[in-house]
Parts: structure tokens; C-alpha cells; sequence
């Protein structure tokens, strides 16, 4: 094997290195986000929760009243 075949060869090891580094990025990433949107989703259903608790709080209040 030449030298040139061994330039080649090591070049190529380290193209596919790059590329499963990017994808390995791109992998983490797209786990990140869909992570932070279970999260924010969560987030909101608790407030919805919150909301209609505090909306049904306010109206037994108010029959109380009356």
C-alpha cells in the first residue's frame, strides 16, 4: 500500500467520523427539543388545571353567596 492509498484511507476514517459525530449532534438534539415540548405541555396542562380549579373555587364562592 502507498502512501497515497494510506492518505486516502485515513481521510475517509475521518469523513466518517464527522459524519456520525453530526449525526449523533443531530440525534441529541432533536431528543432535546421533543424533551422541552413534552415538558412545556406538561407545564401547560397543569395551569389549564390550575385555572379550572380556581374557575370552580370562584363559583362555588359565589352560590355560597346567594
Amino acid at each position: 500500500m502507498g502512501i497515497m492509498d494510506q492518505f486516502k484511507d485515513k481521510g475517509e476514517e475521518l469523513a466518517n467520523k464527522a459524519k456520525d459525530a453530526a449525526s449523533g449532534g443531530k440525534d441529541q438534539a432533536s431528543d432535546r427539543a421533543q424533551q422541552a415540548r413534552d415538558e412545556a405541555g406538561e407545564r401547560g396542562s397543569q395551569a389549564q388545571d390550575q385555572a379550572k380549579q380556581a374557575a370552580q373555587d370562584a363559583q362555588d364562592r359565589f352560590d355560597q353567596d346567594s
